[in-house]
């Protein structure tokens, strides 16, 4: 029977923990062996983070406090994430992040990752959450075009040189998040600070440099002249921001 309840324990979606401490301007992980985690108390001191892996789906916490300009940043992740907190202690600065990762030019920018908060009782002059879509990444740069071939004394002309490429377009940024907050209802609205804007779109790609032409050339018999330069690319356009996510706010 011990053997049971020991196998059970090890392949529980739940993992249960006493405490989390994490130290003044350090960063920590959270575990990511189970996809639900229940703490009795978590303190993030002064200009620390914690971090929240994607696999977690549901944290529950009973005494949550984050110091002076701490973090709680929550991984962004293809489902949200429910952060319930009994009572929460929230110092100046102190903010809760859910941000979308920027992109490149082999993955799109990620959007920001849902979030619902539920804190029953909050001391705090401030609540700020963000969770703002990623950036989207820079178009191409335009390759720059080739010189032209000088001429010879006794044979051919100068070379043009070759035009510019273009720059490619700025990659799109990721959408905001859908987030839900559930705070008592004593707590001010004005107090509330939410972030979901889209994330910007990419830079445009830069336009490729004109190659120069042939090089003029002094000969014995006669002056060799010189071929014209390329014409230059024309810049990208820039990549569209991401749609902007939406924010519920409950009161309890």
């Amino acid at each position: 029977m011990h053997k049971v309840l020991l196998l059970a324990l090890l392949v529980s979606p739940v993992a249960l923990a006493q405490s989390v401490s994490v130290e003044p301007n350090s960063l920590m992980r959270l575990p990511s062996s189970a996809s639900v985690l229940q703490l009795e108390r978590l303190d993030v001191a002064d200009y620390g983070t914690l971090l929240i892996p994607a696999n977690l789906s549901q944290v529950s916490v009973d005494e949550l406090h984050l110091g002076r300009e701490a973090r709680i940043t929550i991984v962004p992740g293809s489902t949200g994430l429910q952060l319930q907190v009994r009572n929460a202690q929230l110092e100046h600065g102190s903010q809760i992040t859910s941000r979308g990762a920027p992109g490149t030019h082999e993955k799109p920018a990620k959007a920001g990752r849902d979030l619902t908060l539920r804190i029953n009782a909050l001391t705090a002059e401030e609540l700020l959450i963000d969770a703002r879509g990623g950036a989207g990444a820079q178009g191409y740069a335009g390759l720059d075009g080739a010189n032209g071939v000088d001429p010879g004394c006794t044979w051919g002309s100068a070379g043009r040189g070759h035009n510019g490429d273009n720059g490619g377009d700025g990659l799109p940024g990721g959408a905001g998040a859908l987030v839900r907050v559930e705070l008592p209802q004593s707590f001010p609205a004005e107090q509330i600070k939410v972030w979901v804007d889209g994330g910007a779109g990419g830079l445009a790609g830069t336009a490729g440099k004109p190659g120069r032409g042939g090089q003029s050339k002094g000969c014995l018999v006669y002056q060799a002249d010189g071929g014209e330069k390329g014409r230059p690319g024309l810049e990208g356009q820039p990549g569209p921001a991401g749609p902007a996510g939406s924010v519920t706010i409950q009161r309890l």
